[in-house]
């Protein structure tokens, strides 16, 4: 009886949807502008990516050990809202848990250069807000393992 019950629990556990925002640029935008007592890293990809889907796991894994130590890790896939089921997979084949935003804007113009004036469009990219939104540094590349660290150290989390 235990172990049918056990099952049941991991069947249920198993087929519990991963929560994926669709947003829009305005609220994006709130989210960057709103100040805060933590250092903010949002990261810029999609599920077509390949170097993007390459980095994923090493977001999660600054937003496991970070998490208590003042950074907070945001994704925002710019995928189409259409594509929502893709993104959700993506993330639970990598065992994402980072929070996920997916915007849904089909006019790049309108928004990239609220993110950042220098941006080319071009991702994997990733916006790292310092505390109380003093300092931005923008990275239009891949940040893999040691290098997101040291940039989030530098910061003195």
């Amino acid at each position: 009886m235990k172990s049918l019950i056990v099952a049941v629990l991991l069947i249920g556990l198993a087929s519990i949807k991963r929560d994926v925002e669709v947003v829009k640029w305005p609220q994006l935008q709130e989210y960057i502008l709103q100040k805060k007592d933590k250092i903010k890293v949002i990261n810029f990809w999609a599920t077509w990516c390949k170097p993007c889907v390459e980095e994923l796991p090493h977001f999660e894994k600054l937003h496991r050990e970070y998490k208590d130590k003042q950074v907070e890790v945001l994704l925002v896939s710019l995928d189409q809202a259409s594509l929502k089921d893709k993104v959700v997979a993506t993330l639970e084949k990598n065992d994402i848990t980072t929070r996920v935003m997916l915007l849904d804007e089909v006019d790049f113009n309108k928004w990239i250069n609220g993110v950042d004036s220098n941006w080319s469009g071009s991702i994997p990219a990733t916006l790292i807000i310092t505390k109380d939104n003093e300092h931005k540094r923008f990275y239009e590349q891949p940040l893999y393992g040691q290098e997101l660290e040291k940039i989030i150290m530098s910061l003195n989390p």
